[in-house]
């Protein structure tokens, strides 16, 4: 991911894609933090409503490169028998064999392929999106928020984005259909990601 680019007052390269030198202090191999990592999804319900949820359990790594983003990576996991959507009834219908089939496919995965600078704060990486063992590409649009070194010395960016996924492209069919007309779940689901990430040690 070439999570690099700040706004600054002055004229920049930004729209060339050029990166600030300053930041090439930020390259190095980083750590997903899941204490501090939301990666989450919404889901319109009964063509009325959305139901927003998240994954509360997930690992990565990713590799920055402050002086060509292109050359950033990522690789992320994520646990699906920790989807959290508020109610337990709707999170134990998503684990079984009507969706996730978490007992087959325990994990998601994303695997970078590509990253570039779309400019400013704004970056665009994509790679592989591994569902009930079906993978297909996935770009994911996102935002630079920062980097900070936290009150444990640890380094740290962060970041946020989203992305849109038809499910049924990765196998997750399940539907009922409303007398009202229409289905009881879109096929279009929103991903959103906030991520925390720690400079691993030299």
């Amino acid at each position: 991911m070439g999570l690099f680019g700040r706004k600054h007052d002055d004229a920049t390269p930004a729209a060339t894609g050029a990166v600030n030198p300053d930041l090439a202090a930020l390259t190095g191999d980083y750590t997903i933090d899941p204490a501090h990592t939301t990666i989450g999804f919404v889901a319109r319900h009964a063509m009325v409503t959305n139901v927003k949820g998240s994954f509360t359990e997930s690992s990565g790594t990713l590799h920055l490169d402050g002086a060509d983003p292109s050359k950033s990576t990522a690789s992320i996991d994520v646990t699906m028998t920790s989807v959290d959507t508020g109610n337990a009834d709707r999170d134990t219908h998503l684990k079984s064999s009507d969706f996730f089939k978490t007992d087959e496919f325990p994990t998601m995965t994303f695997r970078s392929t590509s990253a570039e600078a779309l400019g400013g704060d704004d970056y665009r990486v994509t790679g592989d999106l591994s569902i009930l063992g079906t993978t297909k590409p996935l770009s994911i649009d996102l935002e630079f928020n920062g980097s900070a070194t936290d009150p444990f010395g640890n380094e740290r960016v962060g970041f946020e984005g989203k992305a849109e996924i038809l499910r049924s492209e990765w196998g997750l069919t399940w539907n009922a259909a409303l007398e009202t007309g229409g289905v009881l779940v879109a096929d279009k689901i929103k991903l959103t990601f906030d991520i925390s990430a720690i400079k691993n040690a030299a």
